[in-house]
């Protein structure tokens, strides 16, 4: 149990969390943890991994993996003591203070509301792509006011609600996919492989190939946001992390495998590589897939509303936003208007712009993010702290969180000098606004 001091410094986790019903169990909450990393992109990574690494991708996923693999080890046992909303914005605040905690939850929200956009932005390309007539500004912007609109209203009618539909349409967004390895796996077991195999690529493209597979496995800590929604969280929360990032690490490597395999060196060029690949066993398979991609994206749209405006809703609780972004619905206890101001923003991001040169720079946050969990992990340990019973106790967490610092930094390192500098910029800004409006609330 902790210690006087430490209830008091965290039992305001707890309250930020009144009025909200912890609806949520293991399985539903490892399924929007998938539905959130398993985005829109694994249909096109392997393409971009291939370009970077060449037959050397799947050991970017694997270096990767180990990386997140100390990550989210670190990340279930401090969402087991802080299991609140904000997810690693409560955790970090916790544990390092508030000013970390703050850095981390801009970090946070702007790489989700960022993203947010970018997918939709995505979807609505994809959309019109199928359907010219929903190509063009207005139809186009329609389209994409229309789906976010009806995805936040789903999550403000309640997060059980959300989190079941979110749980089913997980499954069936990731069945293409397990489908796609399995086919193409019994494809290739057949001696269906590409004619001219993949090319050798030089050594320095892993560590392009290291930031892809991180922008791939990132997500998970938007979902964590709703942490103060799940039900007997000191269980739960360690559970569907370990449970989701698991699988889909497997998933990511196989699927790799079998694109490597199908297309070869005509990987490296593909704008739809799962498509194509399938569509040399059979072609009647690559619609199924080009389906698949726009109904992935779709499942993470959703899946980012549910989690992603918590960190509002948090925020506002803690007096750092308007009160309004704190409000409860009466009747679905959800925080609707947060919801409704992520989607808009979102909105305006989607009509105005892309996504896909900030990719690089949402990679690096999520690194500087997960530097802060591994450490913040380690700190509740050391302070025995545990807000909500009996918490998660890993045999090696120190090392566990060294390894998972030390990896967030070498990738951090592999950006750009310019990327490195707006990360930094970004981190100083946040913690500068953070100590004005502390200020200004103690004036």
């Amino acid at each position: 149990m902790a210690s006087k001091t430490q209830a008091g410094a965290t039992i305001g986790e707890v309250e930020r969390d009144h009025g909200l019903v912890r609806g949520m169990g293991v399985i539903a909450f490892a399924a929007t943890i998938a539905n959130e990393v398993v985005g829109a992109g694994i249909y096109r990574l392997p393409a971009a991994m291939a370009a970077a690494a060449g037959v050397a991708s799947p050991l970017a996923y694997l270096g990767c993996l180990v990386a997140m693999g100390a990550v989210v080890l670190c990340f279930a046992e401090g969402g087991s003591r802080v299991p609140t909303s904000g997810g690693p914005y409560g955790t970090i605040g916790a544990a390092l203070g508030p000013t970390a905690g703050f850095v981390a939850g801009i970090l946070l929200y702007l790489s989700c509301v960022l993203a947010l956009g970018g997918v939709a932005a995505a979807f609505a390309d994809t959309a019109a792509a199928a359907l010219p007539m929903l190509s063009g500004g207005v139809p186009r912007a329609t389209l994409i006011v229309v789906v976010l609109a009806a995805i936040a209203w789903l999550n403000v009618a309640g997060v059980e609600t959300a989190a079941r539909i979110i749980g089913w349409a997980t499954f069936v967004k990731v069945l293409p996919l397990v489908l796609f390895v399995v086919i193409g796996g019994i494809a290739l077991l057949q001696g269906q492989g590409a004619a001219t195999p993949i090319a050798h690529r030089p050594g320095e493209g892993i560590g392009e190939a290291v930031i892809l597979a991180l922008f791939a496995l990132s997500g998970m800590e938007s979902p964590l946001a709703a942490s103060g929604e799940v039900e007997r969280p000191t269980r739960n929360i360690p559970r569907a992390l370990l449970l989701a990032m698991g699988s889909i690490g497997l998933l990511y490597i196989l699927i790799q495998l079998v694109a490597q395999g199908l297309l070869g060196a005509g990987l490296v060029g593909s704008k739809a590589p799962l498509a194509d690949a399938l569509g040399l066993v059979d072609p009647r398979l690559r619609p199924l897939m080009l389906v698949a991609a726009s109904f992935s994206m779709l499942c993470w749209l959703a899946s980012d509303l549910l989690g992603a405006p918590r960190l509002l809703f948090a925020f506002a609780r803690d007096g750092l936003l308007p009160k309004a972004l704190g409000r409860v619905h009466p009747r679905w206890k959800t925080p609707h208007v947060g919801i409704w101001i992520h989607a808009l923003l979102a909105m305006a991001l989607a009509v105005t712009g892309t996504f896909t040169r900030l990719a690089v720079f949402a990679s690096l946050a999520a690194a500087a993010l997960y530097f802060l969990g591994c450490a913040a992990a380690w700190v509740l340990r050391r302070r025995d702290v545990a807000i909500l019973g009996e918490p998660l106790a890993l045999p090696a967490l120190p090392l566990i969180a060294i390894v998972g610092m030390a990896s967030m930094l070498v990738i951090i390192g592999l950006g750009q000098w310019s990327e490195i500098a707006g990360l930094a910029a970004v981190s100083i800004a946040s913690a500068l606004v953070f100590l004005v409006l502390r200020r200004v609330r103690r004036t």
